[in-house]
């Protein structure tokens, strides 16, 4: 069995094409896998470190105003469309998945054109714009929230599956992830992070909390800043007379034992990604979201809305964030643990633990055999 993995641009479609790529050779260890990503994307470097083979084709995503760049990328586009027909006929594939961005649309659409069977994944509660137009060539949409089910075409191409989590995610006790990170398991713990990069919105809130968190033994904090704000934050701290080295707080610049820190978690405080969602559904945590406002066409508020919905989170815009906004909103659930605990269960029920095996399902009753 040969297979084309894409997806690119961020790594909410490589994470996942990843992904699917490994669950595939975990039930078909024979089974050829490559990726087709942009020579100059994230993909280039994540897919070769993951053992995976690569083929870079070209690539860019589109201007949101018409220029002269947008005619670049065009041409781009349409290189790209001729480099993919030229690997499709080499590799011959039994089947192409894609996983969205823009690499994913020529390597999609030229597959689909030559009858090679399909299949699209979407991470997100509203659907890119790629994967809507690719979804009238595709055999099937793998989906990951229901909510995005009314915003494509063709109903009878999509399958819920739900977005694969690292499988540590949700197998790991309480007791073991707080004494990995140092913590008590029996103490309310915050769980605080904006991504690998931090979010600076939530990190200027965050030192208020700390303030009226000061005195609390009974709660802990484990805290991810990001690399890139960390040092900034810690000035922060600094200057507003914040002791930040307590023995139940952990401020860190990045968080490695995520898996661990999700365990010993009651409340998490973060961004709205689709992967972020997903490992906190499968866990069982309830969130307090703070969407990224520039995301594209705004998916992670359409996200953080889909769990709020159902009870499982509760939702602040980035525009509303200050310390105080925040504070009262943490302070409203850590001092309601029957609201905490609905919410839990709210979260876990929307959780697709098995959606990896879903997708390996679908890919394999897809291909050509």
């Amino acid at each position: 069995m040969r297979v084309i993995v894409t997806g690119g641009g961020t790594g909410g479609h490589i994470y996942p094409a990843l992904a699917i790529a490994k669950g595939i050779l975990a039930h078909q260890p024979e089974a050829e896998i490559l990726y087709i990503g942009t020579r100059e994307g994230m993909e280039a470097r994540l897919v070769p470190e993951a053992g995976i083979e690569f083929a870079g084709v070209s690539g860019q995503g589109l201007p949101r105003k018409l220029s002269l760049e947008t005619l670049k990328v065009g041409g781009k586009s349409f290189k790209a469309l001729w480099e993919t027909k030229q690997i499709l006929k080499k590799f011959k594939p039994d089947l192409v998945v894609g996983t969205g961005g823009y690499v994913a649309g020529p390597v999609v659409l030229t597959a689909a054109l030559f009858g090679i069977p399909t299949l699209l994944h979407e991470q997100n509660a509203l659907p890119g714009i790629t994967n809507k137009i690719l979804t009238r060539f595709v055999r099937k949409v793998m989906v990951t929230f229901p909510e995005s089910i009314a915003h494509f075409g063709v109903r009878r191409k999509l399958v819920l599956t739900g977005l694969p989590v690292r499988p540590e995610i949700g197998n790991i006790s309480r007791e073991k992830g707080a004494a990995c990170l140092g913590l008590r398991p029996d103490c309310l713990t915050l769980l605080v992070t904006g991504g690998s990069r931090g979010a600076r919105s939530i990190n200027q809130a965050m030192p208020t909390v700390l303030k009226h968190l000061a005195g609390r033994k009974d709660i802990q904090v484990i805290w991810a800043t990001g690399k890139a704000t960390y040092q900034e934050t810690l000035e922060s701290l600094k200057t507003q007379g914040i002791q930040w080295q307590r023995e139940n707080w952990r401020v860190l610049e990045y968080l490695k034992d995520m898996p661990e820190a999700m365990a010993c978690a009651d409340l998490f405080v973060g961004r709205a990604g689709a992967t972020t969602l997903a490992e906190i559904m499968v866990a069982g945590k309830p969130g307090l979201l703070v969407p990224y406002p520039l995301a594209a066409e705004n998916h992670q508020e359409f996200n953080a809305r889909a769990l709020e919905k159902d009870g499982a989170a509760c939702v602040i815009l980035d525009q509303d964030l200050t310390g105080e906004n925040l504070w009262a909103l943490v302070q409203g659930l850590i001092e309601k643990p029957e609201k905490l605990r609905k919410m839990a269960q709210a979260a876990q029920g929307l959780g697709q633990p098995d959606a990896l095996n879903k997708i390996v399902k679908v890919c394999l009753d897809t291909a050509w055999k």
